[in-house]
């Protein structure tokens, strides 16, 4: 397997640095301790999953259009693994499969959707580990019926669940109907959840190459469980110390650089997690998702003369230098093209704007990827999840609740009638009681 690297040559990484608690052997002996609640770093169910993807591929590649229910978590991760390894959906002339990800409640988007999508080409997976998610369950709401009138004797062949082994309402629903299903395993929250068959499923759908996504994902996480002793020289212990460093520092915004065009959707994945995860008691850091080149005519004025409380994870892969050559007879001014590719270009710029980040004093932390297969990108999503949980421990909060977004998701239902919701709604009604002051613009 070739190997990607982590160059900390620029990362301003203080080695000397001690680390909260009673130092690296503390946190070996807790993740011992809490292994069993954090499953997506073995994966324990990776071998069950993957016999049971495999039976259900056939029916699942019987279809043209999957329509994905679900936000966060549960759209974030398929829709990285789309973009990444099946981005011809968004490129002219597609007639391949397409996944399309019902991440809002956006009425004018659904709507367009149900009119336009074919239903009897199209599986809809909802996903939902509670089965309580109000968005997903609003939307399956309203796909049940439009299934029911357009397909009245096989609706439920249309239909996939992803969702809580035992209980909630969309297991209620899978049982009822005999609908197909996979589990979300127990304490794998959504941020985690891409190795699952929350992201696995739409992967097996796609035709992508899932099992080198796991097969990458399991060569960083698997050791390191099997092993918990060795965590003082896994790469992501120390990037959870660099990146607790950079907090310490007062460098509380982190840029997820990726020179990776086909990535680019890893950068909003990455955001949910980091951001999810630490921003707690007042602790964490800013995750800032930015694409190479495209961002270096927008964020990177920003980055490099803004105020300097920034880090950076740079994320890179040796373009394809073979094909899109430039052609010979260039204007005088710029002959010094001729003979170069597209892929040249990239590297150059990739390599110059990563100089320059470190020149204006920049931390930069540089995942140096040795190709942009499915393999490489497991081993990126999982050294990216545990060193967010372990930089979660060394700033003492907790990195696998979300206990501030549950007070927007309690308001919402004490607005929409929910039963329960007074203290909820006596809030909301605070809230609305103050007038509004507005100009018109």
């Amino acid at each position: 397997m070739i190997q990607a690297r982590i160059d900390w040559a620029h990362a301003q990484m203080k080695d000397s640095a001690e680390t909260p608690g009673s130092g690296a052997a503390y946190y070996v002996e807790r993740l011992k301790k809490e292994l069993p609640v954090l499953p997506f770093l073995a994966l324990p169910f990776a071998e069950e999953l993957s016999r049971r993807l495999k039976e259900y591929e056939p029916l699942l590649q019987r279809f043209s259009h999957m329509l994905l229910l679900g936000i966060g978590g549960s759209a974030l991760g398929p829709r990285a693994l789309q973009r990444a390894f099946a981005p011809g959906q968004d490129r002219p002339g597609h007639t391949g499969r397409s996944v399309w990800i019902a991440d809002n409640v956006h009425p004018e988007w659904l709507q367009e959707h149900l009119d336009k999508l074919p239903p009897e080409e199209t599986i809809v997976v909802v996903i939902s580990k509670s089965g309580g998610t109000i968005e997903t369950i609003a939307q399956y709401f309203l796909v049940l019926p439009w299934l029911k009138k357009h397909l009245p004797e096989t609706w439920n062949e249309h239909l996939f669940m992803i969702t809580d082994t035992e209980k909630g309402f969309l297991r209620e629903e899978a049982e009822k109907y005999s609908l197909p299903s996979l589990p979300v395993p127990d304490n794998l929250g959504g941020r985690y959840s891409v190795l699952s068959a929350v992201g696995l499923v739409p992967a097996v759908f796609l035709g992508m190459d899932w099992e080198g996504l796991l097969r990458g994902a399991l060569s960083v996480g698997r050791p390191l469980a099997e092993h918990p002793e060795t965590l003082p020289e896994h790469p992501a212990w120390k990037l959870a110390r660099w990146a607790f460093q950079m907090s310490e520092e007062q460098r509380d915004q982190i840029i997820f650089f990726c020179y990776i065009p086909d990535w680019s959707t890893f950068g909003p994945w990455f955001c949910q997690l980091w951001a999810e995860s630490l921003g707690k008691d007042g602790k964490g850091t800013m995750p800032i998702p930015a694409t190479g080149v495209t961002d270096q005519h927008s964020l990177l004025q920003m980055f490099l003369d803004g105020p300097k409380n920034k880090g950076c994870i740079f994320v890179s892969s040796p373009a394809d230098t073979g094909i899109l050559p430039l052609p010979e007879g260039l204007p005088a001014s710029w002959t010094y093209l001729e003979g170069k590719s597209f892929g040249d270009i990239l590297d150059a710029e990739t390599l110059a704007t990563r100089a320059t980040l470190v020149e204006k004093g920049v931390p930069v932390v540089h995942l140096n990827m040795p190709d942009t297969s499915a393999c490489s990108a497991g081993k990126m999503m999982m050294l990216l999840e545990a060193a967010t949980i372990f930089t979660g421990w060394l700033m003492g909060i907790n990195p696998v609740d979300q206990p501030a977004v549950e007070n927007g998701k309690k308001l919402a239902r004490a607005r929409l009638g929910a039963p329960g919701s007074e203290e909820a709604a006596a809030k909301l009604k605070s809230f609305t009681s103050i007038p509004e002051d507005a100009s018109e613009f």
